[in-house]
């Protein structure tokens, strides 16, 4: 229930900053501006995704996803951060730590978007090492883990610009658009401690 209240907080949980963006939790008020940058982007973002729910834009919508990220956090299972452009403010897309396995193995996978207004801008880049920063640095992860289609090419510029190595090939790994999809599989292990 923390992480629930958490969410509707003035000031919620940690505050990751790049160079050009900062990443935060979702709060309830994020609701307007990120269904309309989402129904802006759809067919921008469709082909890259699970298949949107019929509601997904709707504010019942949106205030279940708020319920589903606050017990993920309460378990310590992912961080689901919104993604800001520092110079204004205005919310551009979103990166999202999730499957935190603690233990022997210290992994997380890493997903993101972003909208299609301020695609191919460098955002995501920042973005993404903002989120590899907190998981090495502040949740004290060892490894982590992200894929794309193989045709997603910038997706994978991103994650080999900051630092994630290609690392195979998984045949129907994830469905996508409601399909199951090609997957290139990439990798990182936190840098060795000085």
């Amino acid at each position: 229930m923390t992480a629930f209240l958490r969410l509707f907080q003035p000031d919620p949980g940690p505050r990751l900053e790049g160079r050009t963006v900062f990443l935060r939790l979702p709060r309830l008020h994020d609701y307007k501006p990120w269904a309309e940058l989402r129904a802006r982007s759809a067919a921008f973002l469709k082909p890259w995704e699970p298949t949107w729910p019929e509601d997904d834009l709707t504010r019942p919508a949106f205030r279940a996803r708020l319920n589903a990220y606050a017990r993920e956090l309460e378990l310590g299972e992912a961080f689901p951060f919104f993604m800001f452009r520092r110079d204004d403010g205005t919310l551009i897309g979103g990166v999202r730590l999730f499957h935190i396995r603690r233990g022997v193995s210290q992994t997380a996978v890493m997903g993101y978007w972003i909208g299609q207004p301020h695609a191919r801008q460098g955002y995501m880049q920042d973005g993404v090492r903002a989120a590899i920063d907190f998981a090495f640095g502040e949740l004290g992860l060892h490894r982590l883990e992200a894929a794309c289609m193989p045709e997603n090419e910038p997706s994978a510029a991103v994650l080999l610009k900051s630092g994630f190595r290609e690392e195979g090939y998984a045949p129907a790994y994830l469905k996508i658009n409601g399909e199951w999809r090609d997957h290139r599989l990439f990798g990182m292990v936190a840098p060795p401690a000085c």
